[in-house]
């Protein structure tokens, strides 16, 4: 896993903010680069048959106006769909709706860029661990999609948990929290809250 995770600086992270229903919504994006072509990352990401080799099992109809359920985890509605590049669905977990939004943006040098914004209200939970909430989950998942495409392979679900509660993988996400403290920070935020908040969720994840 290793030559995957130093790969890590092809990252970006941003904190935005957006008018969502009239109500303001946290932004947060992040983007990362990958050793494929852009027709090979959209079917990564798009093919149910492929997604579960690197995510999650999913099921539904995954079409414009179609609903799909991953397994233990979040459901939604398929609410928009621009093949190959782009696509955009609800995000509904624990009661609570959010969006998603994905893109795939062809790089030189035979690379790929995957770009997947998370636009929510914010409330209690977002105040008390910040971005690094939703973003440390997804900086998993691209990870889980770059050892994906790497080797050709399904990422073993059990070798992965294991991994991420060796040193290596909590080293992961405090560096992935504090990617998110600084685009916080970045977007605006009081940088004692910024960090505050990060320290809670990296404390969340690694059981600090």
């Amino acid at each position: 896993m290793k030559n995957v995770i130093t790969s890590n600086e092809t990252s970006r992270r941003t904190v935005g903010r957006r008018t969502v229903e009239g109500h303001e919504a946290k932004v947060v994006t992040i983007s990362r680069s990958y050793r494929t072509s852009a027709e090979d990352l959209w079917e990564a990401c798009t093919d149910p048959q492929r997604i579960p080799r690197w995510f999650l099992p999913v099921e539904g109809d995954l079409e414009v106006g179609g609903r799909y359920q991953l397994q233990g985890n979040a459901g939604g509605e398929v609410l928009t769909c621009e093949p190959p590049r782009t696509f955009t669905a609800t995000w509904e977990f624990a009661g609570r709706v959010s969006w998603i939004e994905v893109s795939v943006l062809p790089e030189p040098g035979d690379r790929a860029r995957l770009e997947l914004t998370h636009i929510a209200h914010p409330d209690e939970h977002w105040e008390q661990y910040g971005p690094g909430a939703v973003g440390i989950g997804w900086d998993q998942a691209l990870l889980g999609l770059g050892l994906h495409i790497e080797s050709g392979e399904t990422v073993d679900p059990k070798e992965f948990e294991t991994w991420s509660m060796s040193e290596e993988g909590l080293q992961f996400v405090r560096d992935s929290s504090e990617g998110w403290c600084e685009a916080d920070i970045a977007a605006g935020e009081d940088p004692e809250q910024a960090r505050a908040a990060a320290e809670r969720t990296s404390a969340f994840y690694t059981g600090e």
